[in-house]
C-alpha cells in the first residue's frame, strides 16, 4: 500500500507574505549611460532565467506558458469573476494567486529553498474548469493540449514526484528518466578522462540495442553542426554535443550584445564579448575567461554576473543552474566590507588550522553591499561568492557581495520557539547581524582555505616535508589529482558541506571584538549583535528541519543540512550552552523551547565550533571525500528526537517570503526607467507577465518541446 502523503506540506500557505525588492534610490543615482547597461544586462539575465524553468523539472516550463498565456490575456478581477461564477471561494483563487507568485518566485513547481514540490492548493477539477473559461484558452486551442500534457504532473502526489533527486528516486531534468547514479558515476570518469567539466551540461542516455549512448549536452546556440566530437569508454559510446537551451540563449545573446554599447571600461567589454562566446559555443572556458575580467572589473556602479552558476539542485552536485543578476552598488555599506577585504589576511590567520592549510597568498577580492535591480534563478541569495571555478578561486581571486535590499526586505511574522525576550532582540538586530554573518561567511568562509593538488607537471603546491597531516601530525598521503575538483570529489555532499564550513567561519569570527567593530558594532551592543548572530544561525539549524525529506530520508536544501549540523555540533559541546525543550504551546499545542545561553559564547560555543571547523577544512583540503563523507554524515543524521522537532516544526511553519521585482523598461525616447509592482501576489503576477513577451516564451516551449523524449512525463 503506498504511504499516504499530507498534501499540506506541499501547498503554499495563504499569508505567504510578498515583500518588495526595493533598488528604487540605488536606481535613481545611476547615469543614464549605467541605467541602459543594467537594463540590457537584467534582459539577458530575465530571458537566461527561463532556462531555470527547464532545469527544474518536465512539466515546469508548461506550466509557466499556461499561467503567463491566461494572467496576460484577461485582468486578474475578471478571472476571479469567473471563479465565482464556478463556485470558487475567496479563499481558493488567493490559493490560485499564491502558487503562480510561489512558482514564479521559484523558477518552477519545486521550492528554490527545499527542492520540494509545490502543488495548487486548488481542487483540480476547479482549476481545469476556470481554465477551460479563460480568454487564452478560448483564444487558443493549444493551450488545453498542452494542459492536458501536464495536468497529471501538477497534481501528483506520488513519492518520486515529491521531490527532485535522481531518476530512480526523484524529479530532474539534468538527466534523462533513465539515467541511474551509476551511469552519472560512469559519466563523471568520462569527462575527467577527457578533461571536460560538466557546469553548463546535461546527460541524455539511449539504448540502441545492447550499445549504451550517453549524450553529453552543451548549453549553447544551436549550431550547423552540433554533434562535437564521439568516443568510445568503458563499454559505452559518449557523444558530445552543443545546442542545448539554443533557442532561449538566442535571447540572451542579442541582449549583451546590446550591453557592449554602455560598457564602463575594458573589463567589462571583454567580459561580455567572453559570456557571448561561452553562450554561442558552450565552451565553459569562455565562462572562465569572461569571469577572470569580471574580477578584474574592480568596485564597478553596476554589479553583475550570468551563466551556469550553482551547482545545489544537480542531484549529482556536478552540473549548474542558470543564474543571472544586475545590481547596484550601495557605496555607504561598502565601505564596510572593503575594510574587512583589507584586514583579511590578517583575519584569516585566526581560523583553526594553520598556514599550511591557508591559500600562500590571499587574493583580496572586492567585495561590496549591491541593491538588485534584477536577479534571475530559482532564489535570491543574501550573499554570494564567485566564480565557483576552484582554479581560478583559488590562484587568481574572486569576488563577495552582499545583497543589501535582499537582507532587508524582512517580513513582519512571529518568531517560532524563542522567549519573549529573545524574539525582541532579534527582531531588533537581525539586520545587523546577518550582515555581519553575510560578510564573514562569504569573503572568509568561502575565500579561505586552501586545496592541496598536484599540477599536470607532477608538482605538489604545498611543501610535503613541513605540511603534515591535521589530524595525525604524519604525511599528508591525498591530494586534488589533475582533473579533479572540490566538487567532483565530494558529489552531491559538497555543497552542503561547504555552507557548513562557510556559516561555522562566520560563527567562530563574529566571537572577535575588532571584527565586530569593522561592522560598527562596539561595547554592549556589539555583545548583542553577537549573540542574535548565533542565536539566529543555531536556530536555524532547528526550523531548517523542515527540509529534512522523510521518505527519502535526505536533506533538501544544503544551507539547512548546514545549519542543522552546526545546531547538532552546538548542543554536543553541553554545558547547558544551547538547549531545546519539548513543551505545551500557549495553544495547547506540542511546542519548543530553543535557548542559547550567551555567557558562553566564547568558552563553549566557539572552542566548539572551531575544532569542527578544523575538521572540515582537513577533509576538503585533503580531497579525503570518504572519511569526509562519512564524519559529516555523522552528524547531518536526523534521530527519533529530531524527527519529532521536525513535527513541530513542520506544524508551526511560517511561509518563506516571495520577492517582487521591478522591471526595467527602455522607453522611446532611449532612456531606461524603473517599474516598481505592488507588494502582493497579484504584483507579484503582473511583475512576471510584463517581463516576457510571447516569442520569448515559444522559445522556453521549442527547448520544452525537444526535451520531451527524455522524460517520463
Amino acid at each position: 500500500m503506498a504511504p499516504i502523503v499530507d498534501k499540506k506540506l506541499y501547498v503554499l500557505q495563504n499569508d505567504t507574505p510578498v515583500v518588495p525588492l526595493d533598488c528604487k534610490k540605488a536606481f535613481e543615482m545611476l547615469t543614464p549611460r549605467e541605467k541602459s547597461y543594467a537594463h540590457h544586462i537584467a534582459r539577458a539575465s530575465f530571458e537566461g532565467g527561463l532556462i531555470t524553468f527547464c532545469q527544474v523539472s518536465p512539466e515546469a516550463p508548461a506550466i509557466f506558458a499556461i499561467l503567463h498565456r491566461v494572467f496576460y490575456s484577461e485582468p486578474i478581477d475578471a478571472l476571479k469573476q469567473k471563479a465565482k461564477d464556478l463556485g470558487w471561494s475567496d479563499e481558493e483563487f488567493t490559493s490560485l494567486l499564491v502558487y503562480a507568485a510561489g512558482f514564479y518566485a521559484d523558477h518552477g513547481n519545486y521550492k528554490g529553498f527545499g527542492d520540494s514540490k509545490i502543488i495548487p492548493n486548488v481542487d483540480q477539477a476547479k482549476l481545469r474548469q476556470l481554465f477551460e473559461k479563460s480568454v487564452a484558452f478560448e483564444k487558443e486551442p493549444t493551450l488545453l493540449k498542452l494542459y492536458n500534457k501536464i495536468e497529471h504532473r501538477i497534481f501528483s502526489l506520488e513519492p518520486k514526484h515529491l521531490s527532485l533527486g535522481f531518476p530512480e528516486e526523484g524529479v530532474t531534468t539534468y538527466f534523462s528518466s533513465n539515467v541511474t547514479k551509476d551511469d552519472a558515476e560512469l559519466v563523471r570518469s568520462f569527462l575527467k578522462e577527457n578533461n571536460l567539466e560538466g557546469w553548463n551540461t546535461r546527460l541524455e542516455k539511449r539504448q540502441e540495442g545492447t550499445k549504451t549512448i550517453f549524450i553529453i549536452r552543451l548549453a549553447s546556440i544551436p549550431q550547423a553542426q552540433n554533434e562535437i566530437f564521439t568516443k568510445e569508454f568503458e563499454g559505452a559510446t559518449f557523444i558530445v554535443k552543443n545546442g542545448d537551451y539554443g533557442h532561449i540563449l538566442e535571447n540572451v545573446i542579442p541582449e549583451l550584445a546590446k550591453a557592449k554599447d554602455f560598457v564602463a571600461n575594458e573589463n567589462q567589454l571583454h567580459m561580455i564579448e567572453k559570456y557571448i562566446e561561452h553562450f554561442t559555443t558552450g565552451d565553459i572556458n569562455a565562462h572562465k575567461d569572461g569571469s577572470r575580467y569580471w574580477i578584474k572589473d574592480i568596485n564597478p556602479a553596476i554589479e553583475s554576473y550570468i551563466g551556469f552558476i550553482e551547482n545545489y539542485r544537480d542531484p549529482d552536485g556536478f552540473r549548474s543552474e542558470f543564474e543571472g543578476f544586475v545590481t547596484a552598488v550601495n557605496k555607504e555599506t561598502s565601505q564596510k566590507f572593503q575594510v574587512l577585504v583589507e584586514r583579511a589576511e590578517e583575519l584569516i590567520q585566526r581560523l583553526p588550522w594553520g598556514a599550511g592549510y591557508e591559500k600562500d597568498k590571499f587574493l583580496k577580492p572586492d567585495f561590496t553591499s549591491l541593491d538588485v535591480i534584477g536577479f534571475a534563478g530559482s532564489g535570491l541569495p543574501a550573499g554570494i561568492n564567485i566564480p565557483n571555478y576552484d582554479e581560478i578561486r583559488q590562484n587568481e581571486g574572486f569576488k563577495n557581495v552582499s545583497l543589501g535590499n535582499v537582507i532587508a526586505a524582512i517580513p513582519k511574522q512571529k518568531v517560532e520557539f524563542l522567549s519573549a525576550e529573545d524574539e525582541e532582540l532579534f527582531k531588533k538586530y537581525y539586520v545587523e547581524s546577518f550582515e555581519v554573518q553575510v560578510g564573514l561567511h562569504e569573503l572568509l568562509g568561502h575565500g579561505s582555505g586552501k586545496l592541496l593538488m598536484r599540477d599536470e607537471d607532477g608538482k605538489l603546491n604545498f611543501d610535503k616535508e613541513n605540511v603534515k597531516d591535521m589530524l595525525t601530525g604524519g604525511e599528508i598521503t591525498s591530494w586534488y589529482e589533475k582533473g579533479e575538483t572540490w566538487g567532483s570529489k565530494f558529489g552531491q555532499l559538497s555543497s552542503a558541506y561547504e555552507e557548513c564550513r562557510a556559516e561555522a567561519v562566520g560563527y567562530f569570527l563574529s566571537c572577535y571584538e575588532d571584527i565586530l567593530k569593522i561592522f560598527g558594532h562596539e561595547g554592549e551592543v556589539a555583545q548583542t549583535v553577537k549573540y542574535v548572530n548565533w542565536l539566529n544561525e543555531i536556530r536555524a539549524g532547528l526550523v531548517g528541519l523542515e527540509y529534512y525529506l522523510l521518505d527519502s530520508e535526505k536533506w533538501g536544501q544544503a544551507h539547512c543540512c548546514a545549519r542543522y549540523v552546526l545546531l547538532r555540533v552546538a548542543m554536543a559541546a553541553g554545558q547547558g550552552f544551547v538547549t531545546i525543550e519539548e513543551v505545551t504551546g500557549e495553544d495547547g499545542k506540542p511546542d519548543l523551547k530553543f535557548r542559547l545561553d550567551r555567557t558562553k559564547i566564547d568558552s563553549v560555543g566557539k572552542p566548539a565550533i572551531g575544532e569542527f571547523l578544523k575538521q572540515l577544512q582537513y577533509y576538503k583540503a585533503t580531497a579525503n571525500a570518504v572519511e569526509g563523507t562519512k564524519f559529516y554524515n555523522q552528524w547531518a543524521a536526523v534521530g527519533p528526537e529530531q524527527k519529532r522537532w521536525r513535527e513541530i516544526v513542520v506544524a508551526r511553519r511560517k511561509p518563506r517570503r516571495v520577492y517582487v521585482q521591478p522591471n526595467t523598461v527602455l522607453e522611446a525616447n532611449g532612456e531606461v526607467s524603473l517599474k516598481n509592482y505592488q507588494e502582493n501576489y497579484e504584483g507579484m503576477i503582473q511583475s512576471f507577465v510584463e517581463r516576457y513577451n510571447k516569442e520569448s516564451i515559444d522559445a522556453m516551449l521549442k527547448v520544452w518541446e525537444n526535451d520531451l523524449p527524455m522524460f517520463d512525463l
